[in-house]
């Protein structure tokens, strides 16, 4: 996966926190036994996602509980692919899917989970990530005292990501194929197992919280994977260079080809007007993904303010960050390319004032979007 968040959960992304003055309505009551676990969640999320900090507060309650929860198990199974070196980390990531389901005897199992996997981590890995894996127990506590159905899509998600993370992680590194995988097909389906599978338990946690919203499953749930997949392929189109660097890469082999191009010559001077088409085509598919991703969103209901919020601050960052490396070369240098903190504040700003207001937002995305390549 790429080093700066998708968050997806790692799709969802690292364009610096920023302060509002409201957070909206908190519907529902806290948790009835709230623990030090769930304290130790909230407290660790800001180290290791400053944006998914910024936009779980505008969920109401206990529903935010139950995103923090979910999404730190999802960066340590994340930061297990990432961080883990030899070839234990598949192994790691099976366990961790099993912890998930809370087994008899889980406190124990997860205890030596944990000693394992921080043995395991490189030594270059960040001070925060590293963290939260020593803490797995407590996550994996917080877990336990939500709702049963928390727990179980909760579970589910991790299961399918862990699967496929050990399955495709390597795919995507220097092996006998070489780096990259094969096609954009394959590029999707990794961006499925990272964040796509976010954006389904999203929609059952969304369905679970609220009957106006499970009314809708049939609308929203065929548009769920691709409100992930968009958020993950524009980190991954955002992190070219970073990922090569380190010996990774998520675009599509047979693409590059058309162009004359491999992952290894990419980033060469020489190659620049060829790899900017390749690349603006990727940011085609990640713009027609981030369309669905739209349609999922104006799908949810305008009552529902803190859910529309939660969802419409990730993609509008998205499109903007598109708009940005859209015929940039500078993507391809060392400098990261990154949307302003002016820029994200814009999008809070803007995006609270037309929550509910259907006609408008569907204007703004209209307009963001009308540069990019169909």
């Amino acid at each position: 996966m790429t080093r700066a968040e998708s968050d997806g959960l790692r799709s969802t992304w690292e364009y610096g926190a920023v302060k509002t003055r409201s957070q909206g309505p908190r519907k529902g009551p806290p948790l009835e036994n709230e623990s030090t676990a769930v304290g130790f969640c909230r407290e660790v999320l800001p180290a290791v996602s400053r944006t998914f900090a910024l936009n779980i507060p505008v969920l109401p309650r206990p529903l935010d509980t139950a995103v923090t929860v979910a999404y730190l198990l999802c960066r340590i199974a994340d930061t297990l692919e990432d961080e883990a070196h030899g070839p234990t980390s598949a192994a790691l990531l099976a366990e961790l899917a099993r912890l998930s389901t809370l087994p008899e005897g889980w406190e124990a199992d997860a205890r030596r989970f944990t000693e394992e996997a921080v043995r395991v981590l490189r030594a270059q890995a960040p001070e925060a990530e590293v963290r939260l894996v020593e803490g797995t127990p407590r996550v994996l506590e917080a877990l336990a005292v939500h709702a049963a159905p928390v727990r179980e899509h909760v579970a589910a998600c991790v299961a399918v990501m862990a699967e496929g993370m050990g399955r495709m992680g390597d795919k995507g590194r220097a092996s006998g194929g070489g780096l990259g995988l094969a096609s954009l097909e394959e590029t999707l389906e990794y961006c499925y197992y990272v964040a796509g599978t976010v954006g389904e338990m999203l929609t059952r946690l969304f369905q679970w919280y609220s009957p106006t919203i499970a009314q809708r499953a049939a609308v929203l749930e065929p548009r769920a994977v691709a409100f992930g997949n968009a958020l993950q392929l524009t980190n991954i189109l955002k992190d070219v260079r970073e990922d090569l660097e380190r010996g990774s890469c998520w675009l599509p082999r047979t693409l590059l080809a058309e162009h004359g191009l491999t992952p290894e010559t990419l980033l060469e001077p020489s190659n620049r007007r060829e790899a900017m088409k390749a690349y603006n085509k990727l940011v085609a598919a990640a713009h027609r993904e981030l369309r669905k991703a739209f349609e999922y969103v104006m799908a949810l209901p305008r009552e529902e303010e803190g859910i529309r919020l939660f969802c419409l601050w990730p993609l509008f960052l998205a499109v903007m960050t598109l708009r940005k490396l859209h015929g940039n070369e500078a993507v391809l240098e060392r400098q990261p390319v990154k949307i302003s903190r002016r820029t994200v504040k814009w999008v809070v700003g803007s995006t609270r004032l037309l929550v509910a207001r259907d006609a408008m937002l569907k204007l703004m995305f209209a307009t963001l979007t009308a540069p990019l390549p169909t």
